[in-house]
């Protein structure tokens, strides 16, 4: 039995130094501060060079995002200021905002510099690259910033210095950026292995560009900052042109990418009696599991005919030869043949709506009413297509012979009528399930199944794009100029990677007979593992005194370091 009782007031202080224990000795190792320094030239009148400023912003987006404003206060309570040697006194947006500034200046520098490093350094080979664009909100009224000049020229690629930041403007509407939203684009590239995604480089595009011009600008970047012997890039449908390819080709370079399934149906159509389909060995997690504990849940699969075909573009009228890899998927086949049939449902339900309004001559059933309920039914849903609908005026005679109308109504003078095209829906099921790859990979170098694991791998890079907008607050965005802002974003896609990276180190070392879930550890579990750390804080004659404490977490104990000067190395 223990007892517990409350002493007097202690002359120690708290600080809440959390993740940093675990954020500040690899930003150390992966030498964010001296590869800034590196790059932007030193003020001898500044009292603390960029790299250190920079690198205590990239830890405080990651440990927790405030506004520039408020990072003076977290380094206070985190002590963080301790460990990078500024007074949080000293730690004020005018100063973090000229580190952007000159941060700015030579951000695809620094940005290459350090995947070069960190390559070396943790031994990841940068040769399969994933690529995803995503769009980022930005929010308060910006000078008005016109469409920059392109990456490449005739006199070469532009960046850094001489690349403007990308143009702030409306883009296109998603579910997440309503009609005239001001937005930029980025685009990161991302290594994928067993232990995960590491993403390593990244470029902004304008708000109103699109997928074409996003890969374009990137593999030019990477060309110039970044040359990858044996490059093999890996993207979605929105990205796909047979120019994409040809870039590639001429820089010795190889692509897979989905296509969009329009562009290849005419040759699905004519090639599909003689095509030969082979079951895919890429399996998902959940059918993995499924198979393991033999589920009375469906098993789905995946099944490849691959086709080798000779492309041409449009433009140039130059020619490549690749594979174009036709995939069948069962589950998408019934997941897309739900998604017709309830939208099928919902147009046939408000059609009879319609109908029986217009019937009863209730309101609004004149011609340009009934017509604007349609097109605000039909939207802008694909089963539309397959209701045909008219509204046509009753005779004299017709009318007469209508029963009387109910309370609140008047006769009918139309008559509204659909009908469903089920030869149309037909038509279209017999593609449900299908998709296309294309690639430029050799048939020597990798088969089709392997180059269909390899992209279906891409999810890991739209999980970063994911976690680009969630724990490092990339949304929403305002600072003071369109520079600060993409100085920002790029620092955002450091923190990433640092973010990333700790993930990996976990992962590396745990041994092999661990739990499916502990070899999936998280870089969220960890950061939440050491939410509470505390540092004591001694001031003592000779100076302050710097005492860590023990960390518990349920079973797990995690070593923390002992003595001020010493800190966790992985």
């Amino acid at each position: 039995m223990s007892l517990t009782w409350y002493g007097n007031q202690a002359a120690v202080e708290g600080r809440n130094f959390g993740s940093l224990a675990l954020i500040f000795p690899l930003l150390e190792r992966m030498k964010i501060s001296e590869i800034i320094n590196q790059h932007i030239p030193a003020d001898d009148q500044a009292e603390f060079d960029h790299g250190l400023v920079l690198s205590l912003l990239v830890a405080a987006r990651l440990y927790s995002p405030v506004a520039l404003t408020g990072v003076a206060e977290w380094a206070a309570d985190s002590a963080a200021g301790i460990l990078w040697n500024i007074p949080s006194e000293k730690i004020n947006d005018d100063r973090l905002g000229r580190s952007l500034d000159a941060f700015f200046t030579q951000r695809h520098s620094i940005l290459a510099s350090l995947a070069l490093h960190v390559a070396r350094e943790f031994r990841v080979p940068l040769r399969d690259v994933h690529y995803d664009p995503t769009h980022i909100l930005l929010r308060g009224a910006y000078d008005p910033v016109e469409t920059r000049d392109p990456v490449v020229a005739d006199s070469g690629t532009r960046s850094d210095d001489t690349l403007a930041p990308a143009h702030i403007a409306p883009g296109r509407a998603t579910a997440d950026a309503p009609l005239g939203a001001l937005m930029i684009h980025a685009g990161l590239c991302t290594h994928v292995d067993e232990f995960g995604p590491l993403p390593f480089f990244g470029h902004t595009t304008d708000g109103n560009q699109n997928g074409h011009t996003a890969v374009a600008e990137q593999l030019a970047l990477l060309r110039k900052h970044l040359p990858l012997p044996q490059l093999t890039m890996i993207s979605d449908r929105g990205t796909f042109s047979v120019g994409h390819l040809l870039r590639l080709r001429d820089a010795g370079g190889t692509a897979i990418c989905s296509a969009p399934w329009d562009e290849f149906r005419a040759l699905f159509d004519e090639r599909r009696a003689s095509l030969t389909w082979k079951k895919a060995s890429y399996l998902s997690l959940e059918q993995q599991r499924r198979r393991a504990v033999h589920s009375v849940l469906p098993q789905e699969h995946y099944e490849l005919a691959v086709l080798r075909h000779e492309l041409t573009d449009a433009d140039s009228k130059q020619t490549i030869a690749g594979r174009v890899v036709f995939v069948f998927s069962t589950a998408d086949q019934k997941v897309v043949r739900k998604q017709r049939q309830k939208q099928i449902d919902k147009l046939r339900e408000g059609l009879e709506q319609i109908e029986q309004s217009v019937a009863a001559g209730r309101r609004s059933t004149d011609p340009e009413s009934v017509t604007r309920r349609v097109a605000k039914l039909f939207g802008s849903k694909d089963a539309a297509r397959y209701f045909h609908w008219e509204i046509e005026p009753l005779s004299a005679a017709a009318r007469v012979r209508l029963p009387a109308p109910s309370r609140g109504c008047k006769r009918a003078t139309h008559r509204f009528a659909f009908r469903f095209d089920q030869t149309a829906m037909q038509h279209d099921e017999q593609y449900d399930g299908y998709s296309v790859l294309v690639t430029t990979v050799p048939m020597q170098q990798a088969s089709a199944d392997a180059l269909f694991t390899k992209f279906k791998q891409q999810c890991y890079s739209e999980q970063v794009n994911g976690q680009f907008k969630v724990p490092l607050a990339v949304h929403p965005v305002f600072l003071h100029t369109p520079e600060r802002v993409e100085a920002l974003v790029f620092l955002l896609m450091i923190t990433l990677q640092l973010y990333y990276q700790l993930q990996r180190l976990y992962r590396q070392t745990v041994p092999a007979k661990a739990t499916a879930k502990e070899r999936r550890t998280t870089t969220a579990t960890m950061l939440r593992a050491f939410h509470s750390y505390i540092l004591l804080i001694h001031e003592t004659r000779l100076g302050r005194e710097v005492q860590p404490t023990r960390l518990l977490r349920g079973s797990v104990r995690f070593s923390t370091v002992s003595g001020s000067r010493r800190r966790p190395k992985f």
